[in-house]
This record gives structure tokens, C-alpha cells and sequence, in this order.
């Protein structure tokens, strides 16, 4: 297969054509509770975040991990249990949450990144597993039962997020902030040394850069980001249960991804929006969500190898370069 080579000038047309295309978004959004349901919205918004954190290790750090449900389910716990059982406002609970996911990040990463390959995925799952099994016996997390009736609050004091649209708006304005994180961490001198660990781990070792501090800063950033859509799905559907850490709910973040596209800024937001969309659409028949959710996979590896928003960024920029040869 035939490599494409990005000039400066190519790449800076690409960036002024994401912060365009993420405006644009962003105004779409803004709109978009005044025509659909708003709880299903901040449901998108939540994983779309989800997958952007997740897209930051594997997209841009070439680390797979099957085990980001721990940090995305345990921001979770540690927002609902501070919001409902501690009286911490929204924010406060929030922030409890990410700091909650990093530090966890930052544990399990210590581990996982003296790995590479599969041996880093299955150490990731297997830790991740570890704290599934904790918050299953753990009185903190009720159990089986979840924390249920988590209460929403008032954000800063008086903003009333009982109030769907408040909370909309409020979700929104996180996952704008999330989703810039992550794309000026990639735009970043760090993000260029997390792109040369990803497609030459040895020559980036040659070059004096210290691969593994660069990668559990990655992780732990990812983790992070992973916590912030954690603690915010808590807040919006006002529970937090053991489906937020089991290992289903890795897989499905890696299905958004990939359906999207690994690497890409836009990718894991479509990516997150097609499948919970298809989850909502078939919760109402009889049509077994994972029957069609494992099709889907199937195509997109067979079909749309570098996910639906690569293969159209591959497309567009082959078709510029090829363009520019021909003058």
C-alpha cells in the first residue's frame, strides 16, 4: 500500500479544516435539543468524549487498551458516591471523578506500559477485570444494585441541572473542552513525540526520548479524559452500575473508534454517534443489538479499513495530492 506523505502546507489546510468542521459541530449542537431528545444527546456527547479519550491512546499512541471501562465506570462511582452520599456539588463530584480515573490511570499504566502488543492489551483487561470484581463486592458501589437516584444538583450554586436543557448545555460545554484537550494534546510537541513512539518506538528511543514516561503520561491523560465522560454519564442518567466497568463496556468504545477512525480527530465522535444511535433505534424491537454491532465490525474492517472518517480523510487528501502532482 502506497504511503501518503503530508507536506506542511497540507497538514496546516487539514487543522484549519477540523477547527472549521468542529465549529460547525459545535453551532449543530447547539440546536440540536430544540428538534431531539435531549437525554439522547448528552448520551452521545458522553461516549463520543468517551471514545475521543480512548482514540488518544490508541489513535495517537498506537496502545491498545481493553481496559478504559475502569476509568470511565469508576469516575462514575467516585462522582455518584461524592454527589449523593458526600453532598459535593456537580463540578466538585466531577472533578473527584477525573482525579479518581487519572490516578487509577496512573496505577494501571505503571504496569501495563513495561508491555507491548497483546501483552499490554491483556494486562489492561485483566486489571481492569480486578476492579470489575471490587466494585461487584465493594459496599462503596452498592453492589449489584449501583448507586441509584444520584441527584443532579446546581451547578456553581444556582444553576439547576434538574432542568434538561441546563443539563444539556452543561454536558456540552465539558465535551467541547474535552474534545480541544484532546486535540491540542495531539497538535502538541508531545502529541508529534506520541506519533514517532507509535510508528517507531525504537527510533524514538534512539533519538533520547524516554518511551515509557511519554507513554504513562499518555495513558494517564486518557484515563483522565476516559473519567470526565465517566463522571458526566453519571450525572446525566443519575446512576452509576457495574455495565459502566465491565469489559463489554471496553469493547464498545473500541468498536466506536474503530468504526470512525483511529487517529482522526472526528472519527470516535461518529464513530460514538452511529452506535448508540443503532443501540437507542433497536432497544425498542426485537433485533439482538449485538448481532448487528459485530456485523458492522465486520464491515468496517473488511470495508472501511482506516474507519469511515479515515477512509474519507485518505480519500480527499489523495485526491489533493494527486492534484497537485498533475500541475
Amino acid at each position: 500500500m502506497t504511503e501518503i506523505t503530508m507536506t506542511p502546507e497540507t497538514r496546516q489546510s487539514a487543522h484549519r479544516i477540523q477547527l472549521a468542521l468542529l465549529s460547525v459541530l459545535i453551532i449543530g449542537l447547539v440546536i440540536a435539543p430544540f428538534v431531539l431528545y435531549p437525554v439522547f444527546l448528552m448520551k452521545v456527547l458522553c461516549f463520543a468524549l468517551f471514545a475521543s479519550a480512548f482514540n488518544l491512546l490508541l489513535g495517537f499512541t498506537g496502545l491498545l487498551s481493553f481496559g478504559h471501562a475502569a476509568f470511565f465506570g469508576g469516575a462514575a462511582y467516585f462522582t455518584a458516591h461524592a454527589v449523593k452520599e458526600w453532598g459535593f456539588p456537580p463540578e466538585a463530584g466531577i472533578l473527584l471523578g477525573v482525579v479518581g480515573a487519572a490516578f487509577m490511570g496512573l496505577i494501571i499504566g505503571f504496569f501495563a506500559i513495561r508491555r507491548q502488543g497483546i501483552y499490554f492489551a491483556m494486562i489492561t483487561l485483566a486489571l481492569s477485570q480486578m476492579f470489575f470484581f471490587f466494585c461487584l463486592q465493594s459496599e462503596f458501589t452498592k453492589g449489584e444494585d449501583g448507586l441509584q437516584g444520584v441527584p443532579r444538583g446546581h451547578l456553581l450554586g444556582f444553576i439547576d441541572l434538574s432542568q434538561p436543557l441546563n443539563m444539556y448545555f452543561f454536558v456540552l460545554a465539558v465535551f467541547a473542552i474535552g474534545v480541544f484537550m484532546v486535540w491540542r494534546i495531539v497538535h502538541s510537541p508531545f502529541g508529534m513525540i506520541l506519533r514517532s513512539i507509535r510508528e517507531n518506538e525504537n527510533r524514538a528511543i534512539s533519538l533520547g526520548y524516554s518511551v515509557n514516561l511519554y507513554k504513562l503520561a499518555a495513558f494517564v491523560m486518557s484515563a483522565a479524559l476516559a473519567g470526565l465522560a465517566g463522571g458526566l454519564k453519571a450525572l446525566v442518567f443519575q446512576f452509576a452500575t457495574l455495565t459502566d466497568v465491565a469489559w463489554q463496556m471496553s469493547g464498545e468504545v473500541i468498536l466506536m473508534t474503530l468504526l470512525g477512525g483511529i487517529g482522526t480527530i472526528f472519527g470516535p465522535i461518529f464513530g460514538a454517534a452511529f452506535v448508540v444511535t443503532v443501540q437507542n433505534y433497536l432497544s425498542t424491537t426485537g433485533f439482538p443489538v449485538t448481532v448487528l454491532t459485530g456485523l458492522i465490525f465486520i464491515v468496517c474492517v473488511l470495508v472501511f479499513r482506516r474507519g469511515i472518517v479515515g477512509e474519507f480523510n485518505a480519500s480527499r487528501l489523495a485526491a489533493k495530492l494527486g492534484l497537485r502532482s498533475r500541475n
